[in-house]
């Protein structure tokens, strides 16, 4: 691994010819795999079973090792989250218009517009990224069929706040929880809250399923019509009863899911300690802000975002540039927001959401996972210590290959 000695912009492979800081790129999101021994016992069972899909063995004991783990009476185990939200919102008969925040993966906005659901983007708050509650309370208009609140960066929604404006007006709370698996409120994990919650298997997540998600409630009627709903609308004795598709998950992402279960308590524990290296040097620079962890929960921290804010010597943009560079491959979450990406833009632009333009243009998400070790995330929090040192020269140097880019282009 490259070592940054030279201390200054030459040392950066951005405006040098020397090699990237990492040989291999670290993406944010790498998969995480538990015990592969383990994963190929249960492949090698599926196999022998010659039961691959249609609510296998695997399937069911991930359902149930999954309510466990997260306090739940029911685990609705479907193929993946996008899938999830629209079954929710299906069993919850929702028509009309669904108030979600503008400021989350842009997944959560279509999977209320595939299914003819009318998104209406709310603001959300500067502490946590998640809903504003007062922004929900004055969008709520008759034509409000739901609220869908985003646990973002697995940070808890504030629940009673929401819950109280759904009671007032009669409306279902439900949680796009695709982030928050292992997080907590109260001493009560994330999966238990509103109507129902949807989390995300998918490979990006702390733990994963190849690709996959979970319903979880404490209703069982509504547990029962949903699992009809991922399967055509067939009752057990196969009769079809309801306007169902096909949301089934595979018995090989179940196996793959139960792995990466049973490896949950040291994938938390690798990304608090990698974390905690980010937390130590990075909480100094002027101009860098990290976020707090939730107030009376917790995450599994397996996402970690800074904002960039005004005062940094060095902007959230250069800073990107120069860790793509060295393969750092850090990422923009979420820029635009929803209400900004092309889909949802009107004719007349949308009134701006200032939070969420904000952090639209200042949040950076580093790497975690079993992708990281000490030494690696050392190597990243001096990168960003040197990008702020050189803040200045690295801007004028960006800023002088942005004039000379435009010039070329000028002249074809």
């Amino acid at each position: 691994m490259k070592v940054l000695s030279k201390r200054d912009v030459s040392s950066l492979s951005r405006f040098s010819e020397e090699a990237p800081l990492f040989p291999s790129p670290l993406h944010v999101g790498g998969p995480n795999i538990g015990s592969p021994d383990r994963l190929f016992t249960r492949l090698q069972e599926v196999i022998d079973r010659r039961w691959l899909t249609n609510e296998g063995p695997l399937v069911q004991e991930l359902e149930k090792q999954f309510a466990g783990f997260l306090g739940v009476k029911h685990c609705v185990a479907v193929a993946n989250a996008t899938l999830g939200l629209q079954l929710a919102a299906r069993a919850l008969d929702l028509k009309g218009e669904v108030l979600v925040p503008s400021f989350t993966f842009i997944g959560t906005a279509h999977a209320l517009s595939w299914i003819g659901l009318k998104p209406v983007f709310c603001d959300v708050l500067f502490d946590n990224h998640t809903l504003d509650p007062e922004d929900v309370r004055k969008k709520i208009t008759p034509k409000t069929s739901a609220i869908l609140g985003v646990h973002l960066w697995g940070h808890p929604c504030h629940v009673a706040a929401l819950q109280e404006i759904a009671d007032i007006h009669s409306l279902p709370l439900l949680f796009d929880a695709a982030q928050a698996l292992g997080s907590s409120l109260d001493g009560r994990k994330i999966g238990g809250f509103g109507r129902l919650e949807v989390f995300s298997l998918h490979a990006t997540k702390i733990v994963n399923a190849l690709e996959g998600g979970l319903i979880t409630t404490d209703d069982r009627l509504l547990a029962g019509r949903l699992r009809r709903l991922r399967n055509f609308g067939f009752t057990e004795l196969g009769t079809v009863v309801d306007f169902g598709t096909n949301a089934k998950m595979n018995e090989f992402s179940a196996a793959m899911g139960l792995t990466n279960l049973e490896a949950y308590p040291a994938l938390a524990a690798l990304n608090n300690r990698i974390c905690d290296f980010y937390r130590e040097g990075l909480v100094d620079l002027k101009g860098i802000r990290l976020m707090s962890p939730p107030e009376n929960g917790t995450t599994s921290q397996h996402y970690f975002v800074l904002e960039v804010t005004p005062e940094s010597p060095v902007c959230r943009n250069s800073i990107y540039e120069v860790l793509r560079a060295e393969n750092l491959l850090v990422r923009r979450y979420f820029e635009p927001g929803c209400h900004r990406t092309l889909p949802y833009t009107e004719e007349h632009a949308r009134p701006g959401l200032p939070v969420t333009d904000r952090l639209s243009q200042c949040l950076l998400q580093l790497p975690t996972g079993q992708q990281m070790n000490e030494e690696s995330a050392q190597q990243v929090v001096d990168l960003i210590r040197l990008c702020h040192k050189l803040g200045p020269e690295i801007e004028e140097r960006l800023a002088h290959h942005s004039v000379d880019l435009s010039s070329s282009q000028l002249l074809r």
